[in-house]
């Protein structure tokens, strides 16, 4: 089977077991629903001088995206082949996010002065048979929504999302300093794409002075990353230079090959993108299972309530239809023969069952009304304020899942129902289980024999 059959299959599989969950715990599945839809993606990512451009330039083999030293393009530029026989074109924003083909439709959520700065241009190019590379606006210090017209941090985590692979490109004049850099890689990337697709870059070291000031660059990335990522371990970074040096000094020609590499595992991203869809339909999956353990316990919890309530609703309605007879008769003298000694004498009348029956009706309805205008709102209130008491967070991966989907329980918290109560949220669980070990685990075995 085919790289494409199977992602077609998968996403057959995923609508058809799992959409139904989706919905029950309100949860997104566009973003999966993107990723299934269309090609590869390699997100490029830097500040304005970090080379960008000119390195997407390379990979096509002529020049395609417009370089310079200063700020050339503010736009998020998706590069990709023109339709079958089709001509080489640029389409802009406002076509990408309304065309259902494309993964991009989320994106029309931005606003228009996002879709004013996204376009694609259909190249032809070998490369972009089954890949797409997204060009992006350079990253600047102390630059707010307000500045940019658009949510930009928002915007590059949904790319990043769709990405397969994520490049990171530095210069060595500004080694990771910048102040979208930072946000990007410490508050962005982590929830939006997995560790091994991300690859950083120094770019232009060519136009170091010297290997000295090569090293000192290299060594204050390396540090600032450490201080980013929150790792003491470092990533790899590869080190790239202009791709049209005439004289290359000696110390650069070490570089070439690791060049190459770098330009090989940004082609190979087309490979990733299997991988990169079961990862995404695993933490998916991760995340229901957790909604729904914490539904769960929240209805077994109301439903304990429920069943205590019912319990003494029914020992009081016994009680008052055997005994409030006898009351009333003490209190008002009425009625002459009580329920109970008549019960056992065998000889009832009709008009006997008035007051036994109609006080435990009472009773019973008003334990009923207690449970629904105290109890259960009491038991929901308790549940939305302290969530995380709902689930087991023993672990820190757990913790960060739970990070993930509070919000999601938080919202079907919001709004409490009784019948909530009756949903079968431990039958849910079992569901993705058998998904997770059956359906998945298939698939992975299917990707290992192919590789």
């Amino acid at each position: 089977m085919d790289e494409k059959a199977l992602q077609n299959k998968i996403q057959s599989k995923v609508r058809a077991k799992l959409s139904p969950l989706f919905a029950r715990y309100k949860t997104d599945f566009n973003d999966l629903d993107a990723m299934l839809k269309w090609k590869p993606i390699v997100l490029v990512l830097g500040n304005y001088s970090s080379g960008k451009s000119t390195f997407i330039n390379e990979l096509i083999g002529r020049e395609v995206q417009r370089t310079g030293q200063a700020p050339t393009d503010d736009s998020f530029t998706v590069i990709t082949a023109p339709d079958s026989d089709g001509e080489e074109m640029d389409l802009p924003g406002s076509d990408l996010v309304n065309d259902s083909r494309l993964p991009f439709t989320v994106f029309k959520t931005f606003g228009e002065q996002f879709i004013s700065h996204f376009r694609m241009k259909k190249v032809k190019a070998s490369i972009f048979e089954n890949l797409a590379i997204i060009d992006s606006p350079g990253m600047l210090d102390s630059i707010s929504e307000k500045d940019r017209g658009y949510d930009y941090a928002a915007v590059i985590k949904e790319f990043s999302r769709l990405a397969d692979l994520v490049v990171l490109m530095f210069d060595p004049h500004k080694a990771g300093t910048i102040q979208e850099t930072y946000n990007t890689i410490r508050n962005i990337l982590p929830g939006a794409t997995g560790e091994d697709r991300v690859l950083f870059v120094m770019s232009r070291i060519d136009e170091c002075d010297n290997l000295g000031d090569l090293v000192r660059s290299y060594g204050t990335l390396c540090w600032n990353l450490s201080q980013m990522t929150g790792r003491k371990d470092i990533p790899r970074i590869f080190l790239t230079f202009s791709p049209v040096l005439v004289n290359m000094p000696p110390e650069l020609a070490i570089w070439a090959r690791e060049r190459e590499h770098l330009k090989q595992e940004i082609l190979a991203a087309a490979g990733l993108r299997i991988n990169h869809i079961l990862q995404n339909v695993d933490k998916q999956i991760l995340e229901l299972h957790m909604i729904a353990e914490a539904m769960a316990v929240y209805t077994e919890g109301g439903i304990k309530i429920m069943t205590t309530a019912i319990k003494r609703a029914f020992a009081a309605g016994l009680i008052c239809f055997l005994f409030l007879d006898m009351l009333t008769r003490e209190l008002w003298g009425f009625p002459e023969k009580t329920i109970l000694p008549t019960l056992l004498s065998g000889v009832v009348e009709m008009r006997q069952f008035l007051i036994p029956v109609g006080g435990a009706a009472i009773v019973i309805g008003l334990i009923g009304l207690f449970f629904l205008k105290w109890q259960f709102p009491r038991h929901a209130r308790r549940c939305l304020n302290h969530p995380e008491s709902l689930v087991t967070l023993d672990t820190v991966y757990r913790r960060n899942l739970w990070s993930r989907v509070k919000e999601k329980v938080n919202e079907l918290l919001a709004k409490p129902k009784v019948l909530g109560l009756f949903v079968g949220h431990r039958g849910n669980m079992a569901k993705i289980d058998k998904f997770s070990s059956g359906v998945m685990q298939d698939y992975y075995k299917q990707i290992g024999q192919r590789n």
